[in-house]
């Protein structure tokens, strides 16, 4: 994935991560019970985290020549990392807003592509400077 693409969509997540926590800061405890806004907040917090890391990928990847085998693994990472916050962030969002439980099992595999993310990351951070043979 380009690395302006992935910072476009760190920065909008990023700004989405901001009205929704401010959102659950002023108005959704009007809405929900206490329990439900703490999942809400989880959401966002982890949404935060991991559209700091897209934007971080969008970076590194801008850093690397061509060449670079670290550019294929940051953009995985990236793409593991936006999968997860749709995934992880976005089940726990619907959770607490709906109380439908069949959200929850999605919410571990958005978790599995964090780590999966990051383990891409890692990867790429070991492939700097290596080049495509």
């Amino acid at each position: 994935m380009q690395s302006k693409t992935l910072l476009a969509i760190g920065g909008a997540l990023s700004g989405l991560g901001v009205i929704l926590g401010a959102f659950a800061a002023h108005g959704l405890k009007k809405m929900i019970a206490l329990p439900m806004v703490e999942v809400f907040q989880t959401g966002v917090h982890y949404q935060f985290i991991h559209a700091g890391a897209i934007l971080l990928c969008g970076i590194l990847i801008l850093l690397q020549s061509k060449a670079s085998l670290a550019q294929k693994y940051f953009s995985r990472a990236a793409i593991c990392f936006i999968i997860g916050i749709f995934c992880f962030s976005g089940s726990l969002y619907a959770l607490a807003m709906t109380g439908a439980k069949w959200f929850g099992p999605i919410t571990p595999f958005g978790g599995l592509m964090f780590i999966l993310g990051w383990v891409y990351f890692v990867v790429a951070a070991l492939k700097i400077n290596e080049v495509k043979s």
